[in-house]
């Protein structure tokens, strides 16, 4: 058999596990992940390699029906996630309501490529009939699915999830280089990181309106340098993103630092 390759693209709702499961499957935190809805605003890309194959997965924002010009660019990443790929994770999870998105679901069970229906979170199941019956209720929804019940907080059976993504790839040549991690560049990773504190330090509308630009990122042997600036929609919110005596930007600051480190491998990030 030939060099396998792909495009294994993530859809479902805001806050049912997409950008955890992702990142459990590249080993690497790609995604922003918090507790708050549509925290990835973007299609990101994380590739795994190996000798005799490449899978390219793409974390998509939740669906939600649009109200503003960015949703609709948001919904847009995923109508073309599907269109695109060359197999679908579908993620839903044990809590959320069983009719939401009937127009993807639809869209998704005309295409002819594999679907995975990941149902999420299934250690806050109460019992295996419950989950026995969700199972069932999905089999009808998406017939032509494989449906492989995960918990990606706790990785539980994520490594069926790969083996059987790794078994239904396609033959092909692969898309990116093989020392490749991710399409997008540094200085993405370090917004999306600053802006994953923002949301989890914050409250209300103003993580929402917010966006980070890193404006130098300057990679040394032992050090990344880098300077990043955070924008706000209105001039009432930079009181309160600096909080009284800077001490709310020192906190983001503080915890954004941590884990660029930890993404970096860097011992410090000015």
């Amino acid at each position: 058999m030939g060099h396998k390759s792909g495009f294994v693209n993530i859809i479902g709702n805001p806050n049912v596990g997409k950008s955890t499961l992702m990142n459990v499957l590249v080993g690497e935190k790609i995604s922003v992940i918090t507790s708050k809805a549509q925290t990835t605003r973007h299609r990101i890309m994380g590739i795994i390699n190996s000798d005799d194959y490449q899978i390219v997965y793409s974390d998509t924002p939740g669906i939600i029906k649009p109200h503003y010009k960015m949703h609709e660019a948001m919904m847009g990443f995923v109508k073309n996630a599907i269109d695109d790929a060359d197999i679908i994770l579908y993620v839903t999870d044990v809590k959320e309501t069983i009719d939401k998105n009937q127009e993807y679901i639809d869209r998704i069970n005309k295409l002819d490529i594999p679907v995975i229906l990941i149902i999420n979170k299934v250690d806050l199941v109460g019992s295996n009939e419950e989950l026995d019956n969700l199972i069932k209720t999905w089999e009808g929804i998406m017939p032509k699915a494989k449906i492989i019940p995960v918990s990606a907080i706790q990785k539980f059976n994520v490594v069926n999830v790969f083996n059987h993504i790794v078994d239904i790839l396609p033959e092909a040549p692969p898309f990116f280089e093989k020392d490749a991690l991710t399409d997008r560049p540094e200085r993405f990773f370090v917004s999306e990181i600053i802006r994953g504190k923002i949301f989890i330090n914050y409250k209300k509308e103003v993580p929402y309106s917010t966006e980070v630009v890193v404006e130098t990122f300057k990679e040394e042997e032992k050090i990344i340098r880098i300077q990043a600036a955070i924008i706000v929609s209105r001039d009432s919110q930079k009181g309160i993103i600096i909080g009284k005596q800077g001490s709310m930007l020192k906190k983001t600051g503080s915890m954004a630092r941590v884990t660029i480190e930890e993404f970096f491998w860097k011992e410090g990030v000015p």
